[in-house]
């Protein structure tokens, strides 16, 4: 029994090894490099300092005194509810099309999950500059409202939290439409041909047979929109213009531009939180519940 239980730590020991150095390790130097004090010419003084976490809510006065200072925390508030309605939209634009990819026979079901992954082929980069192209003023959709009478600038959206949210919505509605898919393909739809039968009508049968079973799916997709929103950083750079930052954008213009590494970590920490907490919430709710294997 004892040489089984030898035998099993030493197959999982390479994975735990990799784990450990490329996933647990960062996040301690992470967390190390958040107690200490900043250099001003970047980097950080090895000395113990919880500065980082009390700028996040104040600053100090000339008197040194702490003065409450929301900045900060409306930057998590708009990330959070911008990851939010980025994830609500993406639930509200997928599911109908999962569900729809999901109802076609099999040889035409591969062709559409082709083409929910095409953008995927292309660097997200590009993709978000050609965006640039389309909400900005005299952009392509600017010009052709032009050229039948509306004046310029009636289709200018760069630059506000509506071309954030349209770039986080497009770059990250795949996650959402492949495990809803994944769910909905192993459904038996005689189960929703039977309420229809029983005088259920199209909404019931939606929320009283459909949804049940694709709640894996549902719990799954946000938590892979959720979690990537709240962290971006191109969308809310080129498409916000860096007037519109998250705390991606907030981490990156710490450790680049301020040059306050601790302050920059503490605020990593604290994205790691948010994720954590959105993986203990999908741990909750998918307990005994097994993998997401749709209806039967």
């Amino acid at each position: 029994m004892q040489r089984t239980q030898i035998s099993a730590w030493l197959g999982v020991a390479p994975a735990w090894f990799v784990i450990g150095i490329f996933g647990v390790l960062p996040m301690l130097i992470m967390l190390g490099i958040s107690f200490m004090v900043a250099d001003p010419y970047g980097g950080v003084e090895p000395a113990y300092s919880h500065e980082a976490y009390i700028q996040f809510l104040f600053e100090r006065d000339l008197d040194d005194s702490l003065i409450f200072n929301p900045i900060y925390l409306n930057i998590v508030l708009r990330s959070v509810g911008l990851a939010a309605i980025t994830t609500a939209l993406c639930l509200i634009v997928g599911l109908p099309v999962a569900y729809f990819i999901a109802r076609q026979p099999e040889s035409r079901r591969d062709v559409l999950i082709l083409l929910i992954t095409i953008p995927f082929w292309t660097n997200l980069l590009i993709r978000t500059y050609a965006w640039i192209l389309i909400l900005t003023r005299n952009g392509v959709v600017d010009a052709r409202l032009q050229s039948v009478g509306f004046e310029a600038g009636t289709f200018d959206l760069l630059y506000t939290n509506t071309a954030v949210l349209i770039g986080l919505v497009y770059s990250y509605l795949p996650f959402m439409v492949l495990p809803l898919y994944a769910s909905l393909e192993k459904m038996d739809f005689r189960l929703a041909e039977a309420a229809s039968d029983l005088y259920a009508n199209r909404w019931r049968v939606a929320w009283e047979v459909i949804l049940p079973l694709a709640k894996p799916g549902i719990v799954a997709g946000c938590l892979l929109v959720f979690v990537p929103s709240i962290g971006a950083f191109i969308a809310p750079d080129l498409l916000g213009g860096g007037k519109r930052m998250m705390l991606g954008s907030l981490i990156y213009f710490q450790f680049a531009t301020a040059r306050n590494w601790p302050f920059g970590a503490a605020v990593s920490i604290l994205l790691m939180a948010f994720v954590m907490l959105a993986l203990l919430v999908y741990a909750r709710v998918n307990k005994g519940q097994g993998l997401p294997a749709g209806g039967h």
